[in-house]
């Protein structure tokens, strides 16, 4: 993957939680120029452990080839539904960054705390690895875990694709579109405090 191509497309993944059942998360394709031209979504369950299929689902659904990366918003969504990136990039044979936005100790205790009789969830969450922190031409810094490709090559394309403050475009669009899906279903509801810290 050139990381300069101008034609460079992202598939941005976000999630907007909807419910106490179901979450809903939004896919947007979009070119290094900001263009967008593409869309699809998917359901996870709150506290389950689909998020991995339903983000390989959203890349299988837009049955597009000129996909160059998947950028996801967070990889511990609608209550700690943990999404796998290393079985995204195999599944999708291509680069995934994930993005997060604050500094943290993590969520090994909450893990624990919640899902007690569940270590296989808490050993998920471990094979994350750490975050790498990207200072952004905003000045902002991103927090980012690079699979399939070099966390200064990761580093760049997030700086590309980031207009303004800390999220790049193709996330932050794609948790708009998938709050406006939230809220014009009617089934909105606050997001729980649990995206990848």
């Amino acid at each position: 993957m050139h990381v300069a191509k101008l034609g460079l497309r992202v598939l941005g993944i976000a999630e907007s939680y909807s419910g106490r059942e179901q979450s809903t998360l939004a896919g947007v394709v979009m070119r290094k120029d900001l263009l967008i031209d593409g869309a699809a979504f998917a359901r996870v369950t709150v506290g389950g452990s689909d998020a991995t299929d339903a983000v390989i689902r959203i890349f299988t659904d837009l049955a597009r080839r000129d996909i160059n990366l998947l950028m996801i918003s967070g990889s511990v969504i609608a209550w700690y539904n943990i999404i796998d990136p290393m079985a995204v990039q195999d599944a999708t044979n291509l680069p995934v960054i994930i993005t997060t936005y604050e500094e943290s100790e993590g969520l090994e205790e909450d893990i624990r705390h919640h899902f007690p009789e569940d270590p296989g969830r808490l050993t998920a969450y471990r094979r994350l690895g750490d975050r790498v922190p990207v200072r952004l031409h905003t000045g902002y810094t991103l927090f980012i875990r690079p699979y399939g490709l070099s966390p200064g090559d990761a580093a760049r394309l997030c700086n590309d694709f980031t207009h303004e403050g800390r999220v790049p475009e193709p996330v932050r669009v794609a948790r708009l579109i998938a709050r406006g899906v939230v809220r014009s279903s009617g089934c909105g509801g606050s997001a729980p405090d649990d995206h990848d810290r």
